[in-house]
This record gives C-alpha cells, structure tokens and sequence, in this order.
C-alpha cells in the first residue's frame, strides 16, 4: 500500500484502532513527522494528543548511524550490534547523549510551550510514528510511557518492515501496523508525498489536537463551538464576539491561542444561528446575547474558574451575564467593547474587569472611561497606543493577547 501522506496514514491507522474507543487512552506523536499520523488517530479515538519526544544517538564519525536513541524520563535504547561494530566505548555514548538529551529537552519546551506532558499514569498509551526502520526510537518512547507509569502501551505506525514485532518486542503490549512489506527500504519509499514535518506543523497539531467541536443547546437552538482545554489548565474563557462575527473571527481565535498558550481553556462559540443572523435585531438584542452566554456558562460550569473575553457588542453581553450573580464568572475582559450597551447592569458586576480600548478610536475610549466609573473598584482600563477599533495595526492584537493573558492568569487562579 502506498499512502497519500501523513494524514492519509494516520486515517488508515486509526481505523486499524477502533478497538480503543471506548479505552482511556492517551495518543504520543513522535516528532517530527509522527505527530500529524497521532493527530488523526486521537482525532478518531476522542483521545488527548502529546508528543512523545525522542532523540536519535548517532556514532561520533558517523552520525547518520544510529546506535541507539533517548526519550524524555531517562529513557534510552542502545543497539549494541552497531555499538561493537563501530568500536563506540562508554564516554562517546555519554558524550552523544548529553548533547542530544540538552535537545530533546529544548525540544520538549518548543512543541508543548511550556506547559506540562499530558499524565499517561493508569492509562492506555499509544505511541504513534509515520513508520519504522531500525525501531530505536518507537522502542525509547514505549519505554518512556512506561516509566511514567502507563498501564499498557500501544505502538501503531502505518509501515514497518516484516520483522518489526520482533524487534519491538516486550517494549510494547501490542503492535498494530497494517503493512508490513517484505521489499521494505524506508519509510518513505511508501508515501507519494513525504516533505519533511516542521516545528511550526508540530506545535500546529498539538494545539489543534486539545480542541474539540461542540454543540451548545440553548432552547431549541444548536449553538457550535470550539473547546480547547489544555492539561493542566488552571481556568477556561468563553468568547463572546461582537456584531457581524463568529467563533471563526481571527482576531478572537489570535487571543485565544496566546491564552491557551498560558495553559488557559477557550471555548469559541456562535451566539446565534445562521438563520438568526439575518435577522439584525438579534445581532443588537444584548439581552437575549446574555443570556445565550448564560446557557453556554452553565453547559460548561466545571472544576475551572470561569472568564469572558468579549469583543465590541459581546462586550456588553459579557458584562450583562456577569452581572448575574447566580453565574460563577471569575474575570472579564472587554476588547474594543461597547460597555454602555449593558446599561444599569454594569454596577451590579463584581468579577474583576479590564477594559482594552484602541488609543485612536476616540468615542469608544469615552465610553469605556464612562463605563469604569460605573464598575467602581477593582477593575481597570488600558489603552493600547496607536490602536484603532479593531486592531489592526502592527503589534497592536497581540499587545490586547498579552493584557488578556496577564488578566486572566492573575485573576482565574494562576
């Protein structure tokens, strides 16, 4: 069989995983070009996506020639036919090791962005690359999962050569690979497309691969959305856009992934449907928004604190369900938000509030000085030089993703 690419791979493979389903399972991609074949698995199980870093260990004169490789939690594969062949003593080993171990941890740090590896303890681990050749590396990060104290491991890859099992071993439970070809040369020789996986498509995967599509009921209306909670994360914040948006809004969808970037959840969803939309009273009705908002709050209502991020008219309806005191809203932020539209309802807010206006947009920066003095203590405002009404000069979104993600942080727990 020759795949597509990558993602063609991963599909095939997770159907060869269906068994896992119903299993508490945890997908590790190898990186770089395991981790888009993980993403489609843990798409297909409902699984949580993590990298599972490993590092080849190259002969000193020969780096191309892998005598054996290292894994995040000191584990390590040494193949001692290459070791003896080559005349590799102990200090080379060290020395190769140090120098890659300094790696995989930068590595590690880059793809995740600092938050911490997805817990595997009691779970089922299924350790994911595009193929093996030798099986070093599949093998270090079977092992890794068992010293963080996975219950069973799961090696699956697309492509493998016919004696692979063998070579893998007791390092995994069980080896699900649907080709095994007895004219196996490389991994490549079986994929028409095999450009190599970048950093930046890593780090692509693991973002996407925490996020999950939701419908949110609300009477008799389906909302949609996009929930993203990152492990470990110590709150989650519901967007809330402005008039003429979506959850599809890229300035909203920029600031979310800066917070779940600081280990903040996100939850991205559509206020109304499309049928709704036409009609633009709905788009100005900021109670009915509100309470659209409510419902979501109360579907989502959990462990975590709970933020709003809302943007020009969402910013109203943000603070108009903040001001229920029966909704359990730790923190807001307003982006270019139009406050006034929440009326008498903004004095009854007591979540912490921080209100972003653009330095250029001059009416709105009038009423959000307005608005703060009927927020009273406890809340602030800042302005972001040089700014218009949406954002869009150079620096100028990202300086509101950095406010938001300090507000956040400090105020959901962090």
């Amino acid at each position: 069989m020759i795949y597509a690419d990558r993602i063609d791979a991963g599909r095939r493979l997770a159907h060869e995983l269906a068994h896992l389903r119903d299993a508490d399972v945890v997908v590790l991609g190898l990186p770089r070009g395991g981790v888009p074949v993980a993403a489609e698995v843990a798409s297909s199980l409902g699984a949580p996506l993590d990298v599972g870093v490993v590092r080849k260990l190259g002969v000193p004169f020969q780096p191309e020639l892998a005598m054996g490789a290292i894994a995040e939690d000191g584990a390590r594969v040494i193949n001692d036919q290459v070791v003896t062949t080559a005349r590799v003593d102990d200090g080379d080993i060290a020395q190769v090791e140090e120098s890659e171990r300094a790696e995989l941890d930068r590595r590690a740090r880059e793809y995740r962005g600092g938050r911490p590896p997805v817990s595997v303890a009691g779970r089922t681990v299924v350790v994911v690359d595009d193929g093996i050749a030798t099986g070093a590396t599949a093998r270090a990060a079977c092992r890794a999962a068992r010293a963080r104290h996975a219950e069973r491991v799961v090696l699956a890859v697309p492509v493998a050569p016919r004696d692979a099992k063998a070579r893998v071993g007791a390092d995994a439970d069980e080896f699900v690979c649907p080709e095994l070809p007895y004219d196996f040369a490389a991994v490549g020789q079986f994929y028409r497309d095999f450009a190599q996986t970048t950093d930046h498509e890593v780090v692509e995967c693991l973002r996407q691969g925490s996020t999950r599509q939701v419908t949110i009921p609300a009477g008799e209306a389906e909302l949609p959305g996009e929930l993203n909670i990152p492990q470990g994360a110590r709150g989650v914040v519901v967007f809330v856009h402005g008039s003429g948006s979506s959850r599809l809004s890229p300035r909203n969808r920029f600031v979310a992934d800066a917070l779940n970037g600081a280990g903040l959840g996100t939850l991205l969803f559509d206020l109304l449907t499309e049928a709704e939309e036409h009609d633009r009273a709905n788009v100005f009705d900021i109670g009915m928004l509100a309470d659209r908002l409510a419902t979501a709050t109360r579907w989502l209502e959990g462990d975590l604190p709970i933020g709003y991020f809302g943007a020009s008219t969402g910013a109203a309806a943000a603070l108009w369900a903040a001001a229920d005191p029966d909704l359990p809203v730790a923190a807001v932020v307003s982006r270019g938000g139009r406050p006034d539209l929440a009326g008498e309802r903004l004095g009854s807010v007591t979540a912490p509030t921080l209100l972003i206006v653009g330095g250029n947009d001059p009416q709105v920066l009038e009423l959000n000085h307005t608005a703060l003095l009927s927020l009273g203590d406890g809340h602030d405002l800042k302005v972001v030089p040089g700014a218009t009404h949406l954002f869009e000069e150079p620096g100028a979104l990202s300086q509101v993703a950095e406010l938001a993600r300090d507000w956040f942080t400090t105020h959901l727990g962090g």
